[in-house]
């Protein structure tokens, strides 16, 4: 998979993309990364790509022609990318859309800067993307976060390819991750659940369900509605439906 962004600072996406799982994915040809200078599609002299908003208004938005210019030449080498932009108007990121654009082959992230961006420039994407009721300098957070999320779906990514699908939100499960503990066994009066040492699998995998829909029932309840229970999942869902009546949201220590 290739990923492209366009952008006025390119040069900051590198130091995250070539550290650690993405850095081994990178190298190992899990997926190719182009970083390209908006400016580059400007013409004159000062490279201009932000100007006053017609109405005035404060701040400066980014130019239609060097965003039309860049897309269009992009598009036309090779095979044409899946354009993404950001925008506080767009649809929330979630992880169905990663996996979904787990399936491109060639993804074009258009991060915006300044106040924002001529609104002509939108009927270029293919998605609008928002990650939360915020506001960030630019879009190149934006885009390293997309393209995380989307390389650890890729096959070889992680090494491990079912560890995706036991991560929160996947496709499979639909719910949070189950809590995970490692050494010491006993800590500031903190003990791991005994069933995680007792070598057991089959108890093991029935714990960490169990503990998932704790986790999901206690702190993103809206994901329960879509996920398929047993009769001994519905009754662990509605005792802590109400704990949490009785004593309020929150996180516990598991155990």
């Amino acid at each position: 998979m290739l990923f492209e962004t366009l952008s006025v600072i390119p040069d900051v996406f590198d130091s995250y993309l070539d550290a650690s799982i993405m850095g081994r994915a990178r190298r190992s040809g899990v997926f190719e990364f182009v970083s390209y200078d908006l400016r580059d599609w400007t013409h004159d002299r000062h490279r201009t790509v932000d100007d006053a908003p017609f109405g005035g208004g404060q701040g400066m938005l980014m130019k239609p022609a060097p965003i039309f210019e860049a897309v269009d030449d992009l598009s036309s080498r090779g095979e044409r990318p899946h354009v993404v932009f950001f925008s506080p108007c767009g649809v929330p990121y979630d992880q169905r859309a990663a996996e979904r654009l787990s399936h491109e082959g060639r993804i074009l992230l258009v991060c915006g800067r300044y106040e924002g961006m001529d609104e002509r420039v939108y009927t270029l994407a293919d998605d609008v993307f928002s990650l939360g009721d915020f506001v960030l300098t630019g879009g190149e957070l934006a885009a390293l976060v997309l393209i995380d999320s989307v390389v650890r779906l890729l096959p070889g990514a992680l090494g491990d390819d079912m560890s995706a699908v036991d991560e929160s939100f996947s496709r499979e499960t639909g719910l949070l991750e189950y809590a995970q503990y490692t050494r010491p066994a006993q800590y500031r009066d903190m003990a791991v659940p005994e069933v995680l040492l007792s070598g057991d699998h089959a108890r093991v995998d029935r714990w960490r369900r169990l503990s998932s829909l704790e986790r999901t029932a206690r702190w993103r309840p809206d994901l329960i509605d879509e996920a398929t229970l047993d009769d001994e999942e519905l009754l662990v869902v509605r005792s802590f439906a109400r704990d949490r009546e009785e004593v309020g949201d929150g996180p516990t220590h598991e155990g």
